[in-house]
Parts: structure tokens; sequence; C-alpha cells
């Protein structure tokens, strides 16, 4: 504990003597009027004092982590079966991971057996450690992909995604209900909204009978207990698989504190949205946090002068696997 201080204090000493030596080069170069470095300067101890000179033994692990769902209340997802049954789940698992390590490596898989979760887990945080995010999110879209025949994702937006909207998404809402739950556990169909001419400023929405799906608790999320690799891995691609590969949009929106995550085929993913997801902090549990140890505990003065505008950037307590300058937010990018 003693030692967490310290390096928590020798953070925030950083921090102001990076800002103070910045204006003092500024100063010297004359390349802004010294009325507004004093004034900027007082604005920014002002806002360090605020939010991080406060004393240690008052930091709680809620000003930099989500907290996430209640380990005590956490489900025996081995329990937790789908329609189909228990059998046809392992098969459901067993061809996923043996799909994902032909594609990314088989040298990456773990040594679990092939229907074990928990190896699909570090295969998973593997894949997350070795590739950029634009790079995972490619892979995870390409391993969606080779699950379904070429007749099916060269025909089904012409087919039934277009000349057909609220079937094909009521179809994709029962097939995940069908062939998901061994993935992410219990989920329910329920009605979400969808594009359409009611979504307006005003707060109208069109909303889709039996269009959407609802994971009640996700573990896939709550296994892998990052942020990261639930929107690089899962979220990002699926949406990406849906729309370019099926022709349907798709909105995935996870909930980091309840573990839920909402399914509305038929909705296009705004950007805001999507930033948002990127910009989430780590879970109190990620398995990354001691290696983003710096981003988890300080504020730099950089991240605060850009917070304001909404760049990606500006998150300084995201999990460090979310960064990419070279990616985009909602596409994808090619491996090889």
């Amino acid at each position: 504990m003693r030692i967490r201080r310290f390096l928590l204090l020798a953070l925030q000493i950083h921090d102001v003597y990076t800002f103070t030596s910045k204006i003092r080069v500024e100063r010297w170069r004359g390349s802004i009027p010294r009325k507004e470095i004093d004034s900027e300067s007082v604005n920014v101890v002002q806002r360090l004092s605020i939010s991080q000179w406060k004393p240690l033994y008052a930091f709680k692990p809620s000003d930099m982590f989500l907290e996430g769902p209640p380990i005590e209340t956490k489900p025996v997802y081995e329990d937790i079966h789908g329609p189909l049954g228990q059998g046809l789940d392992r098969i459901f698992l067993r061809v996923f991971r043996t799909k994902m390590a032909n594609l990314i490596g088989k040298e990456m898989d773990s040594s679990l057996p092939a229907d074990d979760y928990q190896g699909l887990m570090e295969l998973t945080s593997n894949m997350n450690k070795k590739y950029s995010q634009a790079e995972c999110q490619a892979l995870s879209q390409m391993v969606l992909c080779s699950l379904f025949p070429d007749l099916i994702l060269n025909n089904f937006g012409w087919m039934f995604a277009k000349p057909f909207p609220e079937f094909s998404r009521k179809m994709n809402a029962w097939a995940t209900f069908y062939a998901g739950v061994w993935l992410m556990g219990e989920v329910e169909i329920n009605d979400c909204e969808i594009d359409g001419e009611g979504n307006n400023e005003d707060g109208e929405v069109t909303i889709g009978k039996n269009q959407g799906l609802l994971v009640k608790r996700c573990r896939f999320l709550e296994e892998s207990g990052c942020a990261s690799v639930c929107v690089n891995s899962c979220k990002i691609p699926t949406q990406n698989f849906f729309r370019e590969n099926m022709g349907l949009p798709l909105t995935m929106e996870p909930d980091y504190e309840t573990g839920e995550c909402q399914f509305s085929f038929g909705l296009t993913p705004s950007l805001e949205q999507e930033l948002a997801a990127i910009n989430t902090p780590c879970l109190a549990r990620c398995p990354s946090s001691m290696a983003s140890k710096r981003k988890h505990l300080s504020k730099s003065a950089s991240a605060m002068e850009s917070q304001e505008k909404m760049k990606i950037e500006s998150s300084d307590n995201r999990c460090y696997m979310m960064e990419d300058p070279t990616s985009e937010v909602t596409g994808s990018k090619s491996i090889g």
C-alpha cells in the first residue's frame, strides 16, 4: 500500500513538472503571451488540485476503474445451456475455437481441451496482446465469416436483408438466441430501436418488435474481465460482420457495470456510441490493469486540455489495449 501511494504521488509530481516545463519552453520561445501562460497555469493547477491532489487514502477503485457486476452474483455459466442443448453448445465452442486458432495461429492456442471455455479466453487474450486493435477487429470478423458458407455471405444481403428487412432482423435475433448462449450466457428476445423515419431529435424512435436480443450478463465480458477485449474482439467486429457481410446493420450496447449487452438488429451504430465504448475505463478486475498503471493512476495535463473535444486520446483511464492511433473507430483493417 505504501509503495502504491508513493508511486501515485510521484506520478502526480511528474505531471506538474512536465506541464510547467512545457510552459517555460513556450514562454522562452515567445509563442504564447505571458498573461495567457499564467492564466492557463492557474487553471491547470486548480484542476490538478481538484482531481488529483487529494489525500492518498481517499482514492477508491471507482476513481480509476469500473467495478463491473459483483463477483458474488456471478452465474454458474457451465450450467447455462442454449435451447439446442449442452451437446450442441460444446460443438459450437469447439468449432469456433478451432476456426479461430487456425486463423490467428495454432501456436497461440491454449493447451486446454478444445471445448473448454477458458481455453477460448486464453486464445482471445493472446490475440489481443499480439495484434493491434484494428487487427484484432479484422481477425475476429474473419473468424465469424469462416463460420458461414460463401453462399450465405454472398447472397444474404440482396436475398433477405434488403427485400425483407423485418424478417431478416427477427431471423438473426432468433439465430443468435439459439446459437449464442454458449458464448454469452443467458439471453432473451426483446424489442429494440431500429433505423427508421421515426428516429428524430424530439426523442421519438422506431421500435422493432422481437428484433433485438438482450444478453443478461455476458460471459465473454465477465471471463475476459477486459473492456478492450469486449470492444475489439466482439462488439466492433460483430457489428462490422453483420453490416458488411450480411447487409444488416447492428448496434451492440454493452453495459460494463451490469454485464448486460443489448443487440439491436437493424440499428446503425452512431459515432458517439462507438467513441463512448472505446473510451470506457478498464474494469477493476482487468488483467491488463497492472501494465497500464501509468494511464490508470494519473491524468496528464495534455489529456485534461483535450478531454472536452471527445477524442479517443483524451480518455486516460481506458484499458491500455484500447490504444491504436492508426485504427478507425468502426472500420476494419485487413491482415497480411
